[in-house]
């Protein structure tokens, strides 16, 4: 028999300390007037109103007074419970997870859903979501170590979450868009949650398959480019794909040029982007492991930022940039930069020109000249 999507129904099939898993199953539609429940309400309804007597108004009234004054008290009491559990730290909530709750509300999804991985991660990061409301952070977590806030998970869950990922093989880059669009949705309420589970979630698929990340670049570039007048989206998409980079220096290099470079010299995003630069190159002191992802197209825009005056990046962000470059250019010219040198060596002369900044002439004039093997 063939089913129309208007014949899906959903049912609960799974609850467990507020966090409920639904599935969908098909349902042979029937007319809303020839339901039991229909006939069976439209029966009792009708012989109740006509042997219902109201009640004394006076009684009425009062009975009002006390539900509007215990609905206040519930309201205020759950908005201070709500207060609290949003005004502690991610430290405290991770110490109040249940894991044996958890692992129970895992074993139930897998059981119910054994085909579909999907699921089970879904429920992983929603389980998660739910328990560990905290405090907020801004969009970079930037007063925190690159590895928050996966850093402060215990090895207990990191067990159970890397366990699960590695059954999810198939489905991890659909649940690393997941988890991106996820946070990009709760930052469109005014009063969203905090984020902190999607971000464990994403530090954990990237730790181990930082490829995840780089494998659609240009997706999340127009995903970036869409929200440009948003900045905490922006930041929170580019903090997401470059957790890569802490992983893999290559696979961060190439979420930079990708990502990150496109948007400098945008007021609201440069600094992040050059700030995440500088900590990629410093955790990564052993640059070969770069060679051969920079090339002439992306270098030559780099030392336009770097050296060229009144570009859109501050001064104070253009000195940070210049500190970076002798390392961008070591990665550029790669392991041999007297063979590679002349594919970069026509650019370096177009910019040969009298009204040439100081800074940029001295540059275009060593070229390659250095010893670049002295900064490997």
């Amino acid at each position: 028999q063939n089913f129309k999507s208007s014949d899906i129904g959903y049912s609960v099939v799974s609850r467990g300390s507020g966090f409920t898993c639904f599935s969908s199953i098909f349902l042979v539609p029937l007319a809303t007037s020839e339901t039991f429940f229909e006939l069976g309400f439209e029966k009792s309804t009708k012989k109740q109103n006509k042997e219902q007597v109201p009640p004394p108004p006076g009684r009425q009234q009062q009975k009002k007074q006390n539900l509007g004054k215990s609905a206040k008290k519930a309201t205020a009491g759950d908005s201070g419970q709500n207060k609290q559990i949003k005004n502690r730290t991610l430290e405290d909530a991770l110490k109040t997870l249940d894991l044996s709750e958890l692992q129970r509300e895992l074993d139930k999804s897998l059981n119910l859903f054994p085909e579909n991985p999907s699921v089970w991660v879904k429920d992983l990061a929603g389980y998660l979501n739910y328990k560990l409301q905290a405090m907020k952070s801004e969009p970079t977590l930037s007063q925190h170590p690159h590895d928050y806030p996966y850093c402060l998970v215990n090895k207990e869950l990191r067990s159970i979450i890397k366990s699960l990922l590695l059954k999810s093989g198939g489905v991890l880059e659909l649940f690393f868009d997941h988890c991106i669009y996820t946070m990009l949705q709760e930052l469109d309420k005014t009063s969203g949650e905090s984020l902190h589970s999607y971000r464990i979630c994403i530090q954990a698929i990237l730790q181990d398959k930082p490829k995840v990340a780089t494998a659609n670049l240009s997706k999340y570039l127009e995903l970036l480019r869409s929200h440009q007048n948003r900045p905490a989206k922006c930041l929170t998409i580019m903090w997401a794909l470059g957790q890569a980079g802490f992983a893999d220096l290559t696979e961060g290099l190439k979420v930079w040029l990708g990502i990150m470079l496109p948007v400098l010299g945008i007021k609201s995003l440069s600094p992040y982007a050059i700030s995440y630069l500088d900590r990629l190159l410093m955790m990564h002191p052993n640059l070969t492991k770069g060679f051969g992802i920079i090339g002439p197209k992306d270098f030559f825009p780099l030392l336009d930022f770097a050296f060229m005056p009144n570009n859109s990046l501050s001064s104070s962000l253009q000195e940070q940039l210049r500190q970076l470059y002798p390392r961008l250019k070591v990665l550029a010219f790669g392991a041999n930069p007297e063979t590679s040198l002349h594919t970069y060596f026509p650019s370096f002369l177009s910019r040969t020109m009298p009204s040439c900044p100081s800074d940029m002439k001295k540059e275009v004039r060593l070229g390659g000249g250095q010893d670049q093997k002295e900064q490997t």
